[in-house]
């Protein structure tokens, strides 16, 4: 782990990434929605004026020439905001992307509630929801610059589908600046015997200083990124729940469909205990600061914390 780093949003990585990628050789695009200055792909195209494309707004139109570009051998990052890159041309990703198994990265940025004050219209809440749905669809919420940096790579690497949610807002650094992360594998931040918190995205942040305060009160909280959501690495959590035998789940996104139904899922069909999900209760955004919206949504650490006291005392371990 580091802690010497400043803050970075997820979304700085995409451009300067892709850059990487493409100065070691690897057959790397960008197709984008006319928002290259904010999801960072122009970088790509300032390295390289053909390896970017803007169709302008048209983000089903993106899709298409990103699978396009796909069946030509290259590999094809879409880039627009969440709720524009997902919801908008869902049906493209569903029946030209994945029906089809192409070789399609679904990239985009400011996803969840991080885009603040831009409001309901643009926090986009549901897009792991849509996108764990689909089949043959991988998932991948990094945590923090270093990791979305790694996620891009990983994506780039693996065959087919995949799709990366990245944010706007700044937020602590996590891993090691050349970390490495495997598609399907969590990992234990924090060791602890009390409680499980499986958490990914922004949340992990809320989930480190949510554990800071558990351990002020003598409660020693287990922390899991678990920053592939699918294929989900179900090993680690189960490892996890056999010693705390309680779980709480945070995502910075609906509490239908995330991160919280895929553990609950695993769980039913495992080792049944008791969950708490921390997520957006079935609601649309609201316009506000991001650090205002996280309280506001009761998604923030004091929100994890109080999840916590819950699930122990439904669990008779308190």
């Amino acid at each position: 782990m580091s802690a010497s780093a400043p803050s970075r949003a997820t979304r700085e990585a995409f451009g300067a990434t892709l850059v990487e990628l493409a100065e070691q050789g690897v057959n790397v695009v960008a197709v984008d929605a006319d928002l290259a200055g904010s999801t960072t792909t122009k970088k790509l195209g300032s390295y390289d004026p053909d390896r970017l494309v803007d169709v302008g707004i048209a983000e089903q139109n993106m899709i298409d020439v990103a699978a396009g570009l796909s069946l030509t051998g290259r590999i094809a990052f879409t880039s627009s905001f969440a709720v524009f890159g997902t919801g908008r041309c869902y049906d493209q990703i569903r029946n030209t992307v994945c029906y089809s198994n192409l070789n399609v990265k679904i990239a985009p940025t400011h996803a969840g509630i991080s885009v603040g004050p831009d409001g309901g219209s643009h926090q986009m809440l549901e897009d792991v929801s849509l996108m764990r749905g689909l089949p043959g669809m991988r998932v991948l919420v990094p945590a923090d610059y270093a990791a979305a940096r790694a996620a891009l790579r990983l994506a780039a690497a693996t065959p087919g589908p995949v799709y990366v949610r990245m944010g706007r807002a700044a937020v602590p650094c996590v891993y090691d600046d050349e970390v490495e992360l495997e598609l399907g594998r969590a990992y234990v931040l924090r060791e602890g015997s009390d409680v499980t918190i499986v958490a990914n995205g922004v949340e992990i942040r809320e989930a480190l200083a949510a554990a800071d305060a558990l351990a002020d009160a003598g409660i020693s909280a287990e922390v899991i990124d678990a920053f592939s959501v699918k294929p989900l690495d179900g090993a680690t959590i189960l490892e996890s729940v056999a010693k705390t035998r309680c779980v709480v789940t945070a995502e910075e996104h609906s509490v239908i469909g995330g991160l919280g139904s895929a553990v609950c899922e695993l769980l039913a069909g495992a080792d049944p205990v008791c969950v708490e999900c921390v997520a957006v209760r079935d609601r649309f955004g609201k316009s506000g600061e991001f650090e205002e919206l996280l309280g506001y949504f009761n998604i923030d650490a004091t929100a994890i914390v109080e999840a916590v006291k819950k699930v122990r005392e439904r669990a008779g371990l308190c």
